[in-house]
């Protein structure tokens, strides 16, 4: 919204600052972090009062959580609200990707909402239907894929009117956005012509319940979350520069880059929650902020062509997500389990960790699996 001060620059030339990418994303992080920080004690305290006895605590759960019995959960509406305002203030309204990421958000958000609701009401770690819940992340990430699909053949610019024109268009499969590269492969493309849909649904379906599996221990779900926006700002940035795209040998994505300052945004309203969130935690963000997140970054690494990094960036989520696939497996398969208890930041909270060593650690290791990422950028 603020990029149309860069139209009076003419008038004004520090104005033009606001065509800068990265002069919105530091304003974006700045934004959402002082919302954040100034409506947190409010959002806190009427939660609290609204939810009564809190979150319910899973009584087969780790014993050191009980204490936790009686903290309010939904906090993920502190973070979708910084994160609302301040990439709709700073990013420049004609990019179509943001929207459409704002838009994964929002519905995962709302789903994570309804099923924290249930809980808080029931008093029951068990929300609505499984199946239910599935099927309608499935509906909103396949839904945001075609968009994304709309989108890449709409033209160089991507912009929202050329969108909203291609969005009845027939489609080609020579669409930029079906088409996926390998990390650390020169040159390897497939095209996956309409396979595209369910992938990127997929891949925006488990980034969401990823994330939701990691949060189950203050602070350790928003830090790897803020590291991997971070780091998929950064490719963001690149992707949608023609410049740097071509001298790293990535896809361009014209009007991707526009996702830098989303993520921005994402960075500073996380950096707020974490100051209620930090050891003990004021308040849980629930399912509400995990979902949001989690399919946040599934549709920016989607957009950005970047699928398969994300697994790697992510690698921590991955990590709790297939902790759990397994140790479920194992159990109907042989009546054993593998882990002590899963998701894997339980087990090792079983094997004498202290619930700050888990956090910090698992925090380093989201940094490494960052870093790691990021050098696929160039070794290619």
């Amino acid at each position: 919204m603020l990029t149309w001060l860069a139209e009076l620059s003419h008038h004004f030339s520090p104005l033009n600052v606001f065509r800068y990418i990265t002069f919105r994303a530091a304003g974006a992080t700045a934004t959402a972090l002082a919302f954040v920080f100034f409506f947190g004690p409010t959002i806190i305290a009427s939660l609290r009062i609204k939810q009564g006895k809190g979150q319910p605590i899973r009584s087969d759960g780790p014993q050191s959580h009980l204490s936790k019995k009686g903290t309010p959960t939904m906090g993920g509406l502190m973070i979708i609200a910084g994160l609302v305002v301040s990439t709709v203030l700073w990013a420049n309204p004609k990019s179509a990707y943001v929207w459409i990421a704002l838009f994964v958000t929002l519905g995962f958000g709302a789903i994570g909402f309804y099923d924290d609701y249930l809980k808080v009401t029931k008093q029951s770690h068990k929300g609505f239907s499984g199946r239910a819940r599935l099927g309608g992340e499935a509906g909103i990430a396949m839904l945001a894929a075609y968009f994304m699909m709309c989108a890449s053949a709409s033209g160089p610019v991507s912009n929202v009117g050329d969108f909203i024109a291609a969005l009845g268009a027939p489609f080609t499969a020579a669409a930029p956005a079906t088409k996926l590269s390998a990390p650390f492969i020169h040159g390897w493309i497939v095209d996956l012509s309409w396979l595209f849909l369910p992938f990127a649904g997929f891949v925006i379906v488990g980034a969401g319940n990823s994330v939701n599996l990691t949060d189950g221990l203050d602070g350790l779900a928003i830090v790897p979350v803020m590291i991997a926006s971070a780091t998929f700002g950064i490719i963001a940035y690149l992707a949608g520069n023609d410049i740097f795209a071509h001298y790293l040998g990535i896809n361009y994505v014209p009007g991707a880059g526009e996702l830098t300052v989303m993520t921005g945004a994402m960075i500073g309203a996380g950096l707020g929650f974490l100051w209620f969130n930090a050891p003990p935690a004021q308040i849980f963000m629930g399912d509400t902020g995990s979902l949001a997140l989690g399919g946040m970054l599934g549709a920016i690494a989607v957009a950005v062509k970047h699928e398969i990094v994300l697994a790697i960036v992510g690698g921590l989520f991955v990590m709790e997500a297939l902790s759990v696939i397994v140790q479920v497996a194992s159990f109907k398969m042989t009546g054993k389990r593998v882990f002590k208890m899963a998701p894997i930041h339980h087990h090792f909270e079983q094997l004498g960790w202290a619930e700050p060593q888990v956090v910090v650690r698992f925090w380093i290791i989201a940094f490494v699996l960052a870093l790691i990422g990021l050098t696929t950028l160039k070794v290619r």
